[in-house]
């Protein structure tokens, strides 16, 4: 039987419910639905009836076992969800929020911390707010904070039509900066066109030109990197003096040569973050900055995802399929059996 409300600081019934695991490493056909009883919120926490649940790419490299399951996290799969609070926090009792969670996203109740939950503005369907945690936090931190992208500046996001992508691009621009992505197909770079961004084809542009075009060429200030690889030496190619080269994957490898001397000629910066294993003092940091500073975009409209597909919470497998085949533009997001809004 599946919970249907929560309430109070302590829960002591035990219910079952759906949710998602991989119970061997291997491609999308691993993914299994199976029953688990409703977790248990304890200080700090809360436990969510979701909504929505984002698909990522972590989420695939947990299932291949390229990134392994850190101690003491669910293995139930999934990192952002939306939903409205049914246990633990009472001061959150009952609210819409939208929750950055270690595990435990792929499934009709999920743990989440209370200080990484954010209200979801008025007006903004769960669907879309299931689609923005992970890229907040991931863009806020690593575009704002660690690249440091002021307003006037110039930002070159590979990966443009992704969901972190497109949320970089929106965040860029709300905040007075200049967004330039590249993007793999001409359907892409019409879908991130209309987002305000400059777009590149790498499959027939050069970026590292086309980034100098854009900016007169001075090149931009910051990079967002998921390639890694080949990548790296072009990105500080098309870089401007003083820029910053943060990483956020490394597609195409992890392990690459690089000009010290252009590094020292230019005075440039490379950083990077993951956001999984920051801890939760951390975490709860960058949601605070969150809500100060970009929620306010959220709410406005200025800042919000696209969404790609929304599939059943049993079609996990063809979820990941999308992503592994880089199908989607925007968000890719699971809906557990009865979720409502």
């Amino acid at each position: 039987m599946d919970v249907e409300s929560m309430t109070g600081e302590d829960v002591t019934v035990t219910f079952n419910m759906q949710a998602v695991i991989a119970p061997r490493t291997g491609g999308p056909d691993v993914l299994a639905q199976v029953v688990r009883p409703v977790p248990v919120p304890g200080p700090g926490e809360v436990l969510i009836e979701v909504a929505a649940a984002g698909v990522n790419r972590p989420d695939l490299m947990q299932r291949s076992g390229a990134v392994p399951l850190p101690p003491g996290v669910t293995d139930v799969l999934g990192l952002e969800v939306a939903g409205r609070v049914v246990g633990g926090d009472a001061a959150l009792q009952g609210q819409r929020v939208m929750a950055l969670v270690k595990g435990g996203g792929y499934a009709r109740y999920c743990i989440a911390k209370a200080s990484h939950c954010l209200a979801v503005p008025e007006g903004l369907p769960m669907d879309e707010a299931a689609a923005l945690p992970e890229a907040l936090f991931t863009v806020w931190h690593n575009m704002c904070e660690r690249g440091r992208l002021a307003k006037g500046e110039a930002v070159l996001v590979h990966g443009g039509a992704s969901g972190i992508g497109t949320i970089a691009i929106r965040m860029a621009i709300a905040r007075g900066a200049t967004a330039i992505a590249t993007v793999g197909s001409e359907a892409k770079k019409k879908a991130v066109e209309t987002l305000g961004a400059i777009a590149i084809n790498y499959r027939n542009e050069d970026f590292v030109v086309a980034a100098r075009d854009a900016t007169n060429g001075r090149g931009v200030d910051v990079v967002l990197d998921i390639v890694g690889g080949p990548y790296v030496a072009r990105n500080l190619d098309a870089l401007a003096p003083g820029g910053r080269h943060v990483s956020l994957s490394f597609m195409e490898g992890g392990v690459v040569p690089i000009d010290l001397g252009l590094v020292m000629r230019k005075g440039l910066y490379l950083t990077s973050s993951t956001l999984r294993p920051k801890s939760d003092e951390e975490k709860t940091a960058i949601a605070a900055a969150l809500r100060a500073e970009v929620l306010p975009l959220v709410a406005s409209g200025e800042v919000r995802p696209l969404i790609w597909r929304q599939l059943p919470l049993g079609d996990a497998a063809q979820a990941h399929r999308i992503l592994e085949a880089n199908e989607n533009i925007g968000k890719v997001l699971l809906l557990p059996a009865g979720a409502t809004a």
